[in-house]
């Protein structure tokens, strides 16, 4: 335990191995410096010396979540700086841990943090799944397109609409291919069917979790968002209650325009694109799915005809993430429930 009584402000320079851990008075004042080897049980011998519910920060840099939890399990009040928001660190003529953590408890003292949420555990996990999916299914779309690489080095095309179906497979098992064309093809075929099985047990997986959410069924009413949309939606998202309309959650998922101002000259330019990847990758391949006749893709077509392919794309990604937000937050989307109504 400190001598000093007071509230201590507590910066963390976290890093993969080691962190520095810088504690603070409530007027800036360095009271220790502490350099640890990454563990829970150091770092919450460190926080004892904090006092009791000292105010935490740390950036959400790589692997934070251990430390979170740590902290918060210590009683600390924890707050989790946006990177985006502290680049200027790397700007200073020196810089060292030392000096990232004091800046770190510097600006949560002075109320100047820009923070970022802390998803609950819960979250945390369902992201994981959400995200390991993703991943999956990209590996598994590589080694597709290296398929259809081979094929081309022979020149050979294949008319169908899915090579990777039934009748595909027993297409390319007809092909005439050299001996290490036809093995190469052979080995991803394999890979492509073990990535298949474990893309559909997470699935299931995800499917299960999200079975009672209100908010996931809400969304999958909308056209183009199926299981798999409303799944990024509600896991990178998260507490849709922290956004306080659609247009908070369409700047945090990037994709607002860039707004640069100086005295009378104002520049507006492409999508910030600072957000959740997903969450963007997702609003717009929604779209892309959206029958004719919708009003969304009435508006598209209609932006598009002014303003180009892409900016109509963008725009009618923020119209649908504007429904999901409502459909994330009431469990349901009463413009849906009033055009059924009419019907």
């Amino acid at each position: 335990m400190s001598e000093y009584d007071g509230k201590q402000f507590v910066g963390i320079d976290l890093h993969r191995q080691r962190s520095v851990i810088v504690r603070q008075t409530d007027s800036g004042e360095q009271l220790a410096v502490a350099r640890i080897v990454n563990d829970p049980a150091s770092l919450a011998l460190q926080l004892e010396k904090a006092g009791e519910h000292p105010e935490v920060v740390l950036e959400a840099t790589y692997g934070w979540y251990w430390a979170v939890d740590t902290l918060q399990g210590a009683g600390a009040t924890v707050h989790l700086a946006h990177p985006l928001g502290v680049k200027g660190f790397r700007y200073r003529r020196v810089k060292n841990d030392v000096r990232d953590a004091r800046d770190l408890a510097d600006l949560l003292r002075m109320n100047r943090l820009p923070e970022a949420w802390i998803a609950p555990p819960p979250t945390r996990e369902l992201r994981e799944l959400v995200r390991y999916r993703a991943k999956l299914v990209a590996m598994r779309s590589s080694l597709k397109a290296q398929v259809h690489s081979v094929l081309a080095k022979a020149g050979v095309l294949i008319p169908v609409s899915d090579l990777f179906g039934v009748e595909g497979r027993e297409r390319l098992t007809q092909v005439p291919l050299g001996v290490a064309y036809a093995q190469r093809v052979i080995s991803l075929l394999e890979l492509i069917d073990v990535l298949d099985a474990h893309e559909r047990r997470f699935f299931d997986q995800i499917a299960a979790e999200l079975r009672d959410h209100p908010g996931y069924r809400a969304i999958q009413e909308l056209p183009g968002v199926g299981p798999t949309f409303g799944a990024v939606f509600v896991a990178e998202i998260g507490d849709v209650h922290r956004f306080a309309d659609p247009s908070h959650l369409c700047s945090w998922a990037g994709l607002t325009p860039k707004h640069r101002e100086s005295d009378t000259v104002v520049h507006r330019g492409h999508i910030t694109k600072q957000g959740s990847k997903l969450v963007r990758w997702a609003a717009v391949e929604a779209i892309q799915r959206q029958p004719a006749g919708t009003k969304i893709s009435v508006d598209r077509k209609r932006i598009e005809a002014r303003r180009g392919r892409n900016i109509a794309k963008v725009a009618a990604a923020r119209k649908l993430l504007t429904l999901v937000y409502y459909g994330l937050r009431d469990g349901e989307i009463r413009a849906l429930t009033r055009h059924k109504a009419a019907a």
